[in-house]
């Protein structure tokens, strides 16, 4: 495994790191046993930059890390998680955002206690609170960097101008966005830009669009009834057999260079810049080493275009999410 140093911090993480959302909710039944797993085999890759967050099962993920933690080496793995979504008791949804001061503090905490550890190394904002100045926010998370809680900061699915004026109060190492061949207008243009400006990493989400870019998806039918990606525009039957084609120009591709369609689709991300950590998430090992090999693959110039080219950007058919949550996003 290749490492890359996480914008303003001393860590240095895995160049392909592990989403762990699936392992508890969204994608189909969790199934313990088989995550653990997946954490054992990603540990004996390298594959050190775990990605979890608060919301994932109303704290579920971050107890199933805390319990895999308990039998590894801290020290090998730079675990990142996130707060500020609420969720409603009886449909389990988010309901609201709260980056407050008073839940900054309290939020780190209950995750401190679920997760099992003394510290985190990446705390982010989840979705930021418009009403809520982003300086109280970040001046409370800074709090948590001088007590030893947290040793850097990031933020989430924010504006060019939130990510500024938050770095001007403490340095942010890392903003996470969701950036694949799928999703590229919400990172290139102004968001990378500022990023560079200010060296900051993009940690990116949904590297093979939810599942998309992976190939494997031919059907809503092999969605189950709670998988998530029901809700999602981009998977409804009136977007999806447009948006598969797509995919397979991906897969063509991906078979002239003698590679599955989820190692062009990270290795195209990777070739963006050392300063692009994607996060693609998987509960299965053989999913796991496919993805994790792709940070030994090298695209030439014109694999890279021909990649780019497959995926126009007026034609990926439907949003990235339905309205609620776009609502809480740019802010």
């Amino acid at each position: 495994m290749k490492y890359r140093r996480l914008g303003h911090s001393e860590l240095d993480v895995s160049a392909v790191g592990l989403g762990c959302m699936g392992m508890s909710i969204a994608y189909g039944p969790a199934d313990e046993t088989e995550a653990l797993g997946t954490l054992d085999r990603a540990a004996e890759l390298g594959v050190t930059f775990l990605d979890t967050a608060d919301a994932y099962g109303r704290g579920a993920n971050e107890e199933l890390l805390g319990r895999w933690l308990r039998r590894r080496d801290r020290g090998t793995v730079v675990l990142a998680t996130k707060f500020g979504l609420w969720h409603d008791p009886a449909s389990g949804r988010v309901d609201r955002v709260d980056t407050s001061p008073a839940h900054v503090r309290t939020a780190c905490d209950a995750s401190l206690r679920r997760l099992g550890v003394d510290h985190i190394d990446v705390y982010y904002v989840h979705r930021r609170a418009p009403h809520v100045p982003v300086e109280d926010t970040i001046g409370a998370m800074a709090e948590l960097v001088a007590a030893g809680k947290v040793r850097c900061l990031g933020l989430s699915e924010v504006s060019p101008q939130t990510l500024r004026t938050a770095h001007s109060v403490h340095p942010i190492s890392a903003v996470q966005m969701e950036y694949s061949l799928f999703t590229r207008e919400v990172v290139e243009g102004e968001m990378l830009a500022t990023c560079r400006e200010l060296g900051i990493s993009v940690t990116a989400y949904s590297p093979l669009g939810r599942g998309m870019l992976t190939g494997s998806l031919t059907s809503r039918d092999q969605l189950t009834e709670d998988d998530n990606r029901r809700r999602w525009p981009r998977f409804s039957p009136d977007n999806l057999d447009r948006n598969l084609a797509l995919v397979r120009s991906l897969t063509d591709i991906a078979e002239s260079i003698g590679c599955t369609p989820s190692q062009a689709a990270l290795a195209w991300l990777l070739a963006q810049g050392d300063d692009i950590v994607p996060l693609p998430g998987t509960k299965r090992v053989r999913y796991l080493e496919e993805n994790a090999t792709a940070a030994d693959l090298t695209l030439t110039t014109e694999q890279l275009a021909l990649l780019r080219a497959a995926f126009p950007l007026d034609a990926v058919a439907g949003d990235r999410y339905p309205q609620q949550a776009l609502d809480r996003l740019g802010h």
